[in-house]
């Protein structure tokens, strides 16, 4: 369960307070009296200095699980500050996805160092999920499995499992391979639990469950999660040899990191944009979107240029203009919005993009006549002029059906070209609407007024 936003804000009001009185002990163990991703969620919550502070205050058996549940620049801040023998300490331990997630913030030279540091037997496992992208099922996943035989009674697989101190987090069906490691089925423990003991697994195992290929992207994966409510996957290589499973934990993070990614990109920030980083490091990641923005101003300040001599000739047209450049903004807006959600979930394909294109034109038609209308009266009655009424009213329409068209057709052409279109799509959008709807509404004005 994630931390609660107000608990953990009291629970730093209360630290804030014990350690300007001098409470230190007292703070210390208020502090590791939480759980990793409670402490993780303060250190995210506390400007640099006291981050440091509180880091300093973790028990260092802590500190490997507070590591994996903080952000990638905050993993990169404190990481940068030890050496291999301390990361290998405070990571002992930890789910080799998890520690995969770590060593990937640090140098090759550092991860090697760590790697080293470790039994034969954990390394190999390691270097097998290091081999993966992080974007995929191969970097998702843990090697920490428990594999039974088909050939087994239920009884005998009992017996196994008591063997064990502990069996890995998130066990909900035990994984089925023949001599070759190769994924057969799965045995739900709710089964093994309740059937006849003298059963064997073939006979209550499951094998209509199809295993994550280890290339899978991560998003299909989270969706193939939420599709079919798994709290677990076996993922296999090309041949079909077991190599590790993904937890719903670690789809979760997927699931949050998309919409972290999804939200910020339209702003043109980072998923992992830290709320307390220091100005000097904030200031840069935001200047080259507003250098961008600025470009697309620059292109629509150009096309009202063009009609300056109209401009003149009837101010109005200045009073008017925004309307029409921000009616086309939101109406495109809410049509990239909906079709950058369709294709992140996977709903949007060639088989149906023709029918969306043509639904979003008729939305923005319809949606187009509506307003114009009821702009046209205003600005009649504003400036009693019922020529330049109709005159913004022909613009809007055509601007909010270019908006729909242009909020439909560029996030499936971005995503045809690899461009991420939560990231390129609104400006381009904001570009296209401003142009065309000056273009429109002066043009027209123009050709009225000559």
């Amino acid at each position: 369960m994630p931390p609660n936003p107000q608990t953990s804000q009291d629970t730093l009001d209360k630290l804030t307070n014990a350690l300007e009185s001098g409470a230190f002990v007292h703070g210390r163990r208020m502090l590791n009296g939480l759980s990793p991703a409670e402490i993780a969620h303060l250190l995210e919550s506390s400007p640099p200095k006291f981050r440091d502070v509180l880091w300093k205050m973790v028990d260092v058996e802590l500190e490997g699980e507070v590591i994996g549940e903080l952000s990638y620049d905050l993993q990169a801040h404190f990481l940068s500050r030890m050496d291999a023998a301390e990361v290998a300490t405070i990571t002992e331990g930890l789910a080799d996805d998890d520690l995969a997630d770590i060593l990937q913030q640090l140098p090759d030279a550092i991860t090697r160092e760590v790697l080293d540091a470790m039994d034969h037997q954990d390394r190999a496992r390691l270097e097998q999920v290091l081999n993966y992208p992080d974007d995929v099922a191969g970097g998702l996943m843990s090697t920490d499995t428990i594999t039974i035989r088909a050939r087994l009674t239920l009884d005998v697989v009992l017996r196994y499992l008591r063997r064990h101190t502990e069996i890995p987090r998130m066990t909900d069906n035990l994984i089925v391979v023949n001599r070759s490691d190769q994924f057969i089925g799965l045995l739900p423990l709710h089964t093994l639990l309740v059937a006849d003991p003298s059963a064997t697994v073939r006979e209550m195992m499951v094998t209509d469950v199809d295993p994550i290929p280890v290339d899978m992207p991560d998003a299909e994966v989270a969706r193939l999660f939420e599709r079919n409510d798994w709290v677990s996957a076996p993922v296999v290589d090309r041949n079909g040899k077991l190599l590790g499973r993904i937890t719903i934990d670690d789809v979760v993070d997927v699931i949050r990191e998309d919409a972290d990614h999804s939200f910020m990109s339209m702003a043109g920030l980072d998923e992992d944009e830290d709320t307390f980083a220091p100005i000097l490091k904030a200031a840069p990641r935001r200047t080259v979107w507003l250098g961008i923005n600025l470009v697309t101003a620059f292109i629509a300040a150009g096309t009202i240029n063009l009609f300056e001599d109209t401009i003149q000739k009837v101010v109005a047209l200045a009073v008017l203009m925004p309307i029409v450049a921000s009616m086309g903004g939101i109406a495109g807006t809410q049509t990239l919005t909906v079709l950058v959600r369709g294709i992140a979930i996977g709903q949007v394909g060639r088989n149906n993009q023709a029918w969306l294109l043509n639904r979003e034109l008729v939305i923005g038609l319809l949606n187009g006549l509506l307003w114009a209308s009821v702009v046209a009266v205003a600005a009649s009655l504003w400036f009693q002029d019922w020529t330049i009424g109709a005159i913004i009213a022909a613009a809007l329409v055509i601007n909010l059906l270019m908006a729909a068209f242009a909020g439909a057709a560029l996030p499936l052409l971005l995503t045809r070209v690899k461009i991420d279109p939560a990231l390129a799509g609104g400006v381009l959008l904001t570009t296209v609407t401003d142009v065309v709807g000056f273009l429109s509404f002066l043009g027209l004005a123009t050709l009225v007024y000559g």
